[in-house]
């Protein structure tokens, strides 16, 4: 079938199967112009009918449809565990999305998700700071020693991961995962993301370590550097 544009194609969508819903949302790649070949439609329902929220896939109007189902009051309980987790994944689709119905309630729910947005995810305390600084430590003596390539792999793709939460947890920034830990890091610092990105890529194409290591040692050096000798936790 051939596709509808985004917006046509997920009022269609939500006139089908939600038509007594209070509200629908369009958000994603394609509301913020990065769609391509294998992008789906991302739709948050918002409808008192339903008992408990859930979410669901499709296939239809040419397009596969991500639907998250709500409540008038769940999506407060996924935009608290989502702050907890410092990834606003539902808080982001409300906030940026195209309004495709509404009731009259989509204004004080877009309020509160751009409200959480901008407070940012609560800081981390001195002793979580403390326990991932010694995280990443052990994480890079694992790569520098290691003398297998494939399991050096594996633990660069860990490091990357930690390195990525350390760096905007510790400036109280929003965090990633998958494609989307490049997206947090080059919207809180471009400059970083690049060195971040070269780093790996030259890892991952050559083996050379020396990159990485010096990107662990920039994002420990405000905060006392590596930690290995005196560190302790539940004694």
């Amino acid at each position: 079938m051939k596709r509808m544009k985004p917006p046509f194609a997920a009022k269609r969508f939500v006139d089908e199967y939600f038509p007594h819903c209070q509200a629908a949302i369009l958000a994603g790649s394609v509301v913020r112009g990065e769609a391509t070949t294998t992008s789906d439609l991302d739709i948050v329902i918002f409808d008192k009918h339903v008992q408990s929220p859930y979410h669901e896939s499709h296939i239809d109007y040419g397009w596969p449809i991500e639907v998250f189902v709500h409540t008038l009051t769940s999506y407060k309980t996924f935009f608290l565990a989502d702050a907890e987790r410092a990834r606003p994944s539902l808080p982001k689709m409300v906030a940026e999305g195209i309004v495709l119905v509404d009731a009259g309630i989509l204004s004080s729910i877009k309020n509160e998700a751009c409200e959480l947005l901008n407070n940012g995810p609560v800081p981390w305390s001195a002793e979580t700071i403390l326990t991932k600084r010694y995280m990443l430590t052990d994480m890079l003596a694992d790569l520098i020693g290691s003398k297998n390539g494939a399991e050096a792999l594996f633990i660069a793709n860990t490091l990357a991961e930690a390195i990525h939460e350390f760096v905007l947890r510790t400036n109280c920034q929003w965090i990633g995962s998958s494609k989307w830990i490049v997206k947090a890091l080059k919207q809180y610092d471009e400059v970083f993301a690049k060195r971040f990105t070269d780093a790996f890529d030259l890892f991952y194409k050559t083996g050379d370590k020396h990159g990485i290591i010096l990107l662990v040692d920039e994002v420990l050096k405000p905060h006392g550097g590596r930690l290995f000798e005196g560190y302790s936790i539940g004694k």
